[in-house]
């Protein structure tokens, strides 16, 4: 039996304070377990669970005393080096128009597939770790997710909230079919109005070097630029095994820059982006 896995990536984001949560559940052969991936700006913990103690039913997870869905999050986690408690209830989502894989969503064998449940939508509630609070009013959500057998072995990953909107891009070499490309997913809301650049609507990645990430598709272009390479280990899957560490800044800074025919739609800098580069 080939590894798999499935997660959810769930960040909340005022303006002083940042949490990103990633429930999971990994198999490879006879092995299975489930996990719960806390990051803040200050630090990053895994926590391992039984199998038996993760339950999806549709759009919910259950891990333990755990609970993640459309109506927010509760934890409740209480190991030697984590203590975790607290609930986060959601506002209205704002989901995509349709699947951001398009139409490689019906393809088989694909390494790993991508999808975002809520690009931006209302946080209230707290969560307190190791002694300290997270309190969240009227805060910034996004909620997105990942399943397949492996994360690319190259791929850069970042997502923004700003006044007006929110953002997401993700670039990465697809292996497929004994052949390999360049994928891009990418989606800006900005002011109720969705921009989407995507392979398979023509986008083409022009530069990925030193953290700077140029996309074109059309007449639109999005850049992003990491200016600063900081961040916390986490666990990504490797045939279903949790066992690479890869590098995510839940709250780093960034620039970005979004034009439609030559016009600047925004362009800011900013030191609350989550980034992720593996290249």
């Amino acid at each position: 039996m080939k590894g798999r896995f499935y997660g959810w990536y769930m960040k909340t984001q005022s303006d002083s304070q940042t949490l990103a949560v990633i429930p999971a559940e990994h198999r490879c052969g006879n092995k299975c377990n489930s996990s719960i991936q806390i990051i803040t700006e200050e630090n990053a913990w895994n926590v391992d669970f039984p199998i038996e103690e993760y339950i999806k039913r549709g759009n919910k997870i259950c891990i333990g005393e755990n609970q993640f869905g459309e109506k927010g999050i509760r934890l409740k986690i209480d190991e030697p080096q984590l203590k975790v408690n607290g609930k986060l209830k959601f506002g209205v989502l704002t989901p995509l128009k349709y699947d951001i894989m398009g139409p490689f969503a019906m393809v088989p064998f694909m390494e790993c597939r991508h999808s975002v449940w809520s690009m931006k939508h209302t946080v209230n509630g707290s969560i307190c770790i190791n002694d300290k609070i997270y309190n969240f009013r009227n805060a910034c959500g996004y909620w997105e997710g990942d399943e397949g057998r492996s994360f690319p072995k190259h791929y850069a990953w970042t997502q923004c909230f700003f006044k007006g909107g929110s953002l997401m891009l993700s670039v990465a070499e697809i292996p497929f079919v004994g052949f390999g490309f360049t994928g891009v997913i990418c989606s800006v809301l900005w002011h109720g109005k969705q921009y989407r650049l995507a392979t398979y609507l023509g986008a083409k990645p022009v530069c990925i070097q030193n953290g700077r990430i140029v996309i074109v598709q059309g007449n639109m272009k999005f850049e992003a630029r990491l200016l600063e390479k900081s961040g916390y280990d986490l666990k990504a899957p490797v045939a279903g095994k949790m066992d690479r560490m890869i590098r995510e800044n839940a709250a780093c800074r960034v620039r970005y820059r979004f034009s439609v025919s030559g016009k600047t739609i925004f362009a800011f800098e900013t030191d609350k982006a989550s980034f992720e580069y593996e290249y």
